[in-house]
């Protein structure tokens, strides 16, 4: 059953399915290059596949849609965190995954979901998600949008430190990026902050 779920999550939209890949590949060289033990290595690589998986029970509909979500569908697609978290929760070893599923949508200042938990609240595996999750949202083509281009999404990570993203994590990717340590399975474009930023 702990394989069944991504399975049918990745037979629905194969789409999803890399991006749990990447963000998972994202999540994981940032810890390294934060020196986290294998313990919490470990859960990363448990919880970066499974984080999206309460999507199984949104609307095909909803997440396909090109345009903005209204009020309805934008509380449905807030609802996958809970569902995945409630999901993976009877199956003892996806149990070290449930911080990812259900808080990596938390926001640093507070005004994220499905909890409103703000800062050191936020479990801190779920903090490392929520940077590499957003950074491969914002550089892969959606159905609402196209790839932004990465140095613009490297300037919304430097943007949105303290209030969307833990201000810590966001500084360390950005190094990382910098550095050289966040090569992923997508073979980015090498684009140093420094330059991206200026």
């Amino acid at each position: 059953m702990v394989a069944a779920a991504p399975s049918s999550l990745t037979a629905r939209d194969p789409v999803e399915a890399a991006h749990a890949v990447r963000v998972t590949d994202l999540a994981a060289r940032l810890a390294a290059w934060l020196e986290w033990d294998d313990a919490r290595l470990y859960a990363i690589y448990l919880g970066g596949p499974l984080h999206d998986i309460g999507k199984i029970a949104v609307s095909e509909a909803i997440l396909s849609k090109p345009g903005p979500l209204d009020a309805d569908e934008l509380a449905e697609i807030q609802t996958h965190p809970t569902v995945g978290a409630r999901l993976i929760a009877p199956i003892a070893p996806t149990r070290e995954a449930i911080p990812y599923v259900m808080y990596h949508h938390e926001r640093w200042d507070g005004r994220g979901y499905p909890t409103g938990l703000a800062g050191a609240e936020i479990p801190e595996g779920a903090r490392i998600l929520a940077v590499a999750d957003a950074f491969d949202a914002m550089t892969s083509t959606r159905p609402y949008r196209g790839a932004l281009p990465i140095g613009r999404a490297l300037r919304e990570v430097e943007r949105c430190a303290g209030t969307q993203f833990d201000p810590a994590m966001a500084h360390a990717f950005l190094e990382a990026w910098d550095a050289g340590a966040l090569e992923s399975p997508r073979a980015w474009t090498t684009l140093p902050v420094s330059r991206a930023l200026a």
